[in-house]
């Protein structure tokens, strides 16, 4: 079966290349039967891969480590669902997986009736093809083959077994997330190439794959949100966020997406930002790569690398290389063209504070890029690679997108076109101001007296309370003139115009993401203390009493804890678990957090280390405020991006009620 998997990558190569050409030639010649089999090209390629990817899967649930990859990554004992999640542990696997996604994206492209007729498919169906080349190259030529055999031919009797550190929830489902994330970019990409070759530079692309890049960005914001949630309950330092090379490299093309699905709209409805829209896809495609290239050469040093060898990364800088150069050369080329189109009327309008919000995505982006890549730059240079660290990215970031939260209070409440200062104070007096009485309070409230923190928390209050206002504007004109309850004209408000209501739902998510930030890097608690049997540890309200340490099997793995009693204002709220794990396949221990959460706080306590045959032991405890707003936040904004691509019926109501 490994050969057939094998042979199925080679005839997928092969394939694509056919694929490739016969696009070329039925597009120059206009040669239907030709640009049919292409078609059936791609079709085949699609179902070579996912042969080659059942193929695995059987694989590595039936524990043949006969094969190399399986070997390396399973055990007899790992349970199935992470068994499934060894398809993407490693770097052949993984790349299996893109080659896979990408494969079924350009299927579904390439088939759908709604571009049957699109004198751009041939052009997209080739671009996506021959980025499906360069994957499957790499897997078929340069060493990434994940069905090759251990050598002579022995079967090992048991697995080295999967990284403890990856048997988690959030890993099985973070790296998928962020695959469809990236795969699906490619598609805007691929439309926005296919315009510049045609010199069709209209809306038209945009309009074609506004659910692509909407659905796109959904699975990289699920990726980000599930990374961040294995960070917290994984790695044990406390936080959710470390600035770590490859974060970076999932962070940047989020941003540059954001900034993307933002800026379309302008073009969409007042035919601007054409140059900027193609520099945008051009970026968040060409960023999605440079994430790629820094798991998988080794180059920066990561926890989340596989660090595989200077081939990969040499193949990668290569192709991004060659992607830039085409992408950047057809836009500088196509330029006059790109410019024709209507001008800003006014700084105060919305269109300018889209423009300005996506200056400072942009500039978050080249922060994070810039203090990622520089100990490469300083290598260069100096010939000393100098790490850039967390407090560089928090004092530059931090101010930047606290500007892009208030910006997206700011946009709902500019008129299009022009704004008058009328028209500002109606909508800016209220929320304003009660945001501005919150921060002032929250200021004297809170401990530590930060009047930075006093600041966020102000402008979260004044986003929150612009997208609560818009909610009632809309819903109370629905009421005035149907006679609708306010719910019932609320429910139809927002199904009429899901695109406006399901974006406000997305700010929202992401302003109580906002606020999780803001309590948990602003108002933490920190507290390493060593204990003997009997006493106890202060943190905050908390107090956590040591009774010693508890030994238990878990399968054939050894499980080590402490179950301490818990107070909070002298009052019990039962106990915490720490654990430490210590696995029959695994040479390192694994360190197993307790949790107690609730929305306003986490405890967070680690068992760190041990003497005494655990008459004495050392903790790291946290009091983390406002944590369980991430994930609240970020799953709002799923539900929210969900809302707005849903398939629905039109406003019957006109843009009066709707826009």
């Amino acid at each position: 079966m490994a050969d057939i998997g094998y042979l199925s990558l080679i005839l997928a190569f092969a394939i694509s290349i056919y694929s490739v050409v016969a696009f070329i030639v039925a597009a120059k010649t206009d040669n239907e039967r030709l640009k049919a089999s292409a078609k059936g090209g791609v079709a085949a390629v699609c179902l070579a891969t996912t042969v080659a990817s059942s193929i695995l899967i059987y694989l590595l649930m039936t524990s043949d480590f006969s094969i190399e990859y399986v070997y390396s990554y399973t055990s007899k004992n790992l349970p199935v669902f992470y068994k499934l999640s060894a398809f993407w542990a490693g770097n052949a696997g993984s790349l299996l997986l893109w080659s896979w996604v990408l494969a079924i994206y350009t299927a579904i492209v390439t088939f759908s009736k709604k571009h049957e007729h699109d004198e751009k498919l041939p052009y997209v169906s080739t671009i996506l093809t021959f980025m499906n080349i360069f994957f499957l190259l790499l897997m078929v030529f340069l060493d990434a083959n994940p069905f090759e055999k251990i050598p002579g031919g022995v079967m090992p009797a048991e697995g080295a077994g999967l990284n403890p550190m990856l048997q988690n929830p959030g890993m099985v489902f973070h790296p998928v997330t962020l695959y469809l994330g990236y795969v699906g970019f490619a598609v805007p990409y691929a439309f926005a190439m296919s315009a510049l070759l045609l010199k069709k530079v209209d809306d038209s692309w945009i309009k074609v794959t506004r659910r692509w890049t909407v659905v796109a960005w959904m699975f990289l914001t699920l990726g980000n949100l599930y990374g961040a949630q294995w960070a917290y309950v994984e790695l044990g330092w406390g936080g959710f966020w470390a600035w770590d090379p490859v974060e970076n490299a999932s962070f940047i093309p989020w941003l540059t997406g954001t900034a993307f699905l933002h800026s379309v709209m302008i073009q969409e409805r007042k035919d601007m930002l054409k140059i900027w829209n193609m520099t945008l896809i051009i970026i968040t495609f060409l960023t999605t790569i440079f994430g790629t290239f820094l798991v998988r050469s080794g180059v920066l040093q990561s926890v989340h690398s596989f660090a595989t060898n200077q081939a990969f990364g040499a193949a990668f800088l290569i192709f991004m290389s060659i992607a830039a150069l085409v992408s950047f050369y057809l836009l500088i080329d196509r330029i006059n063209l790109l410019k024709q189109g209507n001008q800003f009327e006014s700084y105060l309008s919305k269109e300018s504070s889209f423009l300005i919000n996506n200056l400072l995505l942009l500039g978050a982006a080249f922060a994070t890029f810039w203090g990622t890549i520089f100990p490469l730059v300083s290598e260069a240079i100096r010939g000393v690679k100098v790490t850039v660290s967390v407090p560089f990215f928090n004092q530059v970031n931090g101010p930047i997108l606290l500007a892009t939260i208030f910006v997206m209070g700011v946009c709902p409440l500019i008129a299009w076109q022009r704004s008058t200062l009328k028209n500002l104070r109606n909508n800016f007096l209220w929320p304003f101001s009660i945001a501005t009485v919150t921060g002032i309070g929250l200021y004297f409230y809170l401990p530590g007296k930060s009047l930075y923190g006093a600041v966020a928390f102000g402008v979260a209050a004044f986003v929150i309370l612009t997208i609560l206002q818009e909610f009632y504007r809309g819903t109370a004109v629905r009421h005035r003139m149907t006679g609708e309850g306010y719910i019932t004209a609320l429910g139809k408000l927002m199904i009429r115009s899901r695109r406006r209501y399901g974006g406000y739902t997305v700010h929202l998510g992401i302003v109580l993401i906002v606020i999780a930030v803001i309590g948990s890097y602003g108002y933490k608690t920190e507290v390493t203390k060593q204990v003997g049997v009997g006493e106890n540890i202060n943190v905050g309200n908390y107090t956590l009493t040591f009774n010693g340490l508890q030994e238990k099997p878990e399968g054939e793995n050894t499980i080590v804890f402490a179950e301490m009693p818990v107070t909070k204002n002298g009052k019990s709220i039962g106990t915490i678990i720490p654990e430490k794990v210590f696995y029959a396949t695994w040479e390192q221990p694994g360190t197993e957090v307790a949790i107690k959460g609730s929305l306003t706080e986490d405890l967070y306590v680690l068992l760190a280390s041990w003497e005494q045959n655990g008459k004495v032991a050392t903790f790291k405890v946290n009091v983390n405020p406002l944590m369980s707003w991430m994930w609240i936040g970020g799953y709002i904004m799923v539900l929210g991006t969900i809302f707005a691509v849903w398939p629905g019926k039109g406003s019957q109501l006109g843009p009066k009620y709707t826009q």
